[in-house]
């Protein structure tokens, strides 16, 4: 699916994901229901999980990272907003932001109601 030049292309992503909602009739068959897709994020955000917690090879890791990024992908086209926009507007203020050491670990956050 897609040229290899494709393949590094944002708008042929999401569109190889609209087909895919559109060859399984997503719209009319509830695979657009928030509910349902935040349920089936979680469950691969699950997976994701147990492929680092069990040490499980990285190509698994990756393909269960794949899944999660169709699936927000997915939840943009079903919701009818802009990722790419939204990705970007988030990516200026997050770099705007202070990181600081919480418990041993790299925090970026706004650390609001925090010294």
């Amino acid at each position: 699916m897609g040229t290899r030049a494709d393949r590094n292309d944002w708008k042929a992503m999401m569109d190889a994901v609209q087909a895919f909602h559109d060859k399984h009739r997503f719209r009319e068959t509830g695979g657009e229901e928030m509910t349902y897709r935040v349920a089936l994020m979680a469950e691969e955000l699950g997976e994701i999980s147990a492929c680092v917690t069990k040490g499980k090879p990285a190509g698994e890791l990756a393909e269960e990272v794949a899944d999660l990024l169709i699936l927000v992908m997915g939840t943009a086209i079903a919701r009818g907003f802009d990722l790419n926009q939204a990705f970007w507007d988030k990516m200026d203020r997050l770099m705007q932001r202070q990181s600081r050491m919480v418990d041993g670990r790299i925090r970026v956050s706004e650390f609001d109601g925090m010294d």
